[in-house]
């Protein structure tokens, strides 16, 4: 893949040879969107459906998700350059440490978004929510956090009384 020319000011890092980690994608996010120039720059729960189509192993794995309204999706945003250091997101001139953005030009070009559960189908979970280009690769899928949290226990009646 040949990386797009710098912008003014953006600085890239050399890449190390090795690699520190193995991803297993469990399938690929359908969507709209072809061209990063279409994408929203964040995804809207009240956006398109867009599809999360898992690999016919993990189809299992979904057992219990229809519970939930609401959903963290991780996704591996593949056609992103990996070696920025200081970027200038909206070609003006203003320069940011990349980890001070969440702009999809990453070391680690992992993509996080909370989306809202419209349906499952078999190996195919439909959302709205999602901001990133058709065919990328699927990482993993977890319920809402706040949602998980075991609920309270109720407080010991009061012996005193």
């Amino acid at each position: 893949m040949t990386e797009p020319e710098l912008r003014a000011g953006e600085i890239a890092a050399p890449l190390p040879d090795r690699k520190d980690a193995h991803l297993t994608f469990i399938g690929r996010i359908r969507t709209p969107w072809s061209d990063r120039s279409q994408c929203p720059r964040q995804g809207r729960q009240d956006g398109p459906e867009c599809q999360l189509v898992l690999d016919p192993p993990w189809e299992q794995a979904l057992a219990g998700l229809e519970d939930y309204e609401t959903i963290e999706v991780l996704y591996w945003l593949d056609r992103s350059r990996r070696d920025l250091v200081v970027q200038n997101p909206k070609h003006d001139g203003r320069l940011f440490g990349t980890f001070a953005l969440r702009s999809p030009q990453r070391p680690n070009p992992i993509g996080t978004a909370m989306v809202r559960l419209v349906s499952i189908d078999g190996n195919t979970v439909t959302v709205r929510g999602l901001d990133c280009l058709d065919g990328t690769p699927l990482v993993d899928i977890k319920p809402d956090r706040c949602a998980f949290s075991p609920k309270a226990l109720p407080k010991a009646a009061d012996s005193t009384g």
